[in-house]
């Protein structure tokens, strides 16, 4: 039986590839970049001799992770301190610490690599309490808290029982589901990453409405607590390079991080055409975005549209695979319409399940209706476009929401291409991606 009247008649058209450019600065020397910013004013004399120095490293794929990483420790060693290295990452890695050093590894973040133990453990530490205020509409410091009402904020145990320094390493970018002053970055990775599995759950419940009020109160006991000297923060440009490597003190991180989440949402890659009927994404995955493919790119949020976004209007989103990085995890398919059934076959269940239920976005765990074949799977969806016929649909092809200098467009939006500013015709497109 066919699927939909008339499928079986419909060939996908010829594909051009089309170069992207986009404006953004990258930082040549890395580790040189890592060094410079360890020389900024008060840095240094946080860093004295004898002290123990907990990283903390997340679960994105952030460019020249191991770089970043193997320097800090090179130089914070140097100094006469000892080291080791803690995931951040929440529930990540299937809420597991076995996982979450997994994901690190994954990354080439391990012991060899960068010269320092990793301590993987999910145990946490209650270190502050909040209740929510509903005159103030915001998060207020408690002394004494009430288990049943109050929110309890955690960080990582190794880190806050056997390190002096609790030092994030962390990139700086939109967040996929809130808008606010700070978003994915800093604050976000003390409140939720060192949190583990089970801070990182509660505060999820709270729900995406509180956590531009939220994240910052959250943080607060740990900037706080002079045990974080400094962030090491980086912001990357549309190429997926670095354009930024700072130390941010703890004193200035809630000045500087609207800073630098606003640079970052600047440098963000996008898609530059105005409308697109089908946007076909070849992979997704937890290493690419927090939700799988990065909402700020295709304007859906697991709970609807993306509040504020100005990219093009998309009708439908088709996704051909998951990333080998990923693990299985699914999170975020739900934003799909159609996926493969290579998708629905690579699905670890209990992994997306652990990390959708913690997030409490169940949007984001919902299972499209999957074809048997990427072919079949593109055409169901230009078939699907409200007002528009099947063999007029026009097709945008990605390999992933980070990954956009080059893009694959059918035939014909060529004289859309060639009328977009930053859009640039290459040729033929093979299915080979540059």
């Amino acid at each position: 039986m066919e699927l939909l009247p008339g499928l079986s008649r419909l060939r996908l058209p010829p594909f051009h590839l089309v170069r992207q450019s986009f404006a953004g600065d990258e930082v040549g020397d890395v580790a040189a970049a890592v060094r410079a910013a360890l020389t900024a004013p008060g840095i240094a004399d946080s860093l004295r001799p004898g002290l123990t120095a907990a990283l903390a490293v997340g679960s994105r794929g952030i460019a020249d992770l191991p770089i970043l990483v193997a320097t800090l420790v090179a130089e914070l060693t140097q100094r006469g301190l000892k080291v080791f290295l803690v995931p951040a990452m929440g529930s990540h890695g299937g809420g597991t610490a076995e996982g979450q050093a997994a994901v690190l590894a994954r990354y080439g973040v391990t012991a060899a690599v960068v010269g320092a133990p990793l301590r993987s453990d999910m145990a946490t530490e209650v270190i502050g309490a909040l209740r929510f205020d509903e005159a103030a509409q915001d998060y207020i410091p408690v002394a004494v808290p009430d288990p049943e009402r109050d929110l309890l904020v955690r960080c990582d145990r190794a880190a806050w029982r056997e390190a002096d320094l609790i030092i994030p390493v962390v990139r700086v970018k939109p967040h996929t589901g809130f808008r606010g002053p700070v978003e994915s970055g800093i604050c976000k990775m003390l409140a939720i990453g060192l949190a583990k599995h089970e801070g990182c759950a509660r505060l999820h419940r709270e729900g995406y409405a509180r956590f531009a009020r939220l994240i910052p109160a959250a943080a607060g006991p740990l900037l706080a607590s002079g045990r974080v000297p400094f962030a090491l923060a980086v912001v990357e440009n549309a190429s997926e390079r670095l354009a930024v490597v700072e130390a941010v003190p703890a004193g200035r991180v809630l000045a500087r991080e609207p800073v630098l989440l606003d640079l970052a949402r600047a440098l963000l890659p996008r898609l530059l055409l105005p409308r697109i009927d089908v946007l076909v994404i070849e992979e997704i995955g937890k290493d690419i975005s927090g939700v799988g493919m990065d909402s700020n790119i295709i304007g859906r949020a697991e709970d609807g549209r993306l509040p504020g976004f100005t990219g093009p209007d998309i009708q439908r989103i088709v996704v051909l695979g998951l990333s080998a990085a990923t693990k299985g995890n699914a999170t975020g398919l739900g934003m799909a319409d159609l996926i493969t059934e290579r998708v629905f076959a690579a699905i670890d269940r209990n992994v997306t399940a652990t990390n959708v239920l913690t997030s409490g976005s169940l949007e984001g765990g919902r299972i499209p209706i999957a074809l048997p074949t990427d072919d079949e799977a593109i055409l169901a969806a230009a078939s699907c476009v409200p007002g528009v016929r099947a063999q007029d649909a026009t097709i945008v092809r990605i390999r992933n929401t980070r990954g956009l200098a080059h893009i694959a467009v059918s035939e014909n939006l060529l004289p859309v291409v060639r009328a977009t500013a930053g859009c640039a015709v290459v040729g033929p497109f093979d299915g080979m991606w540059p």
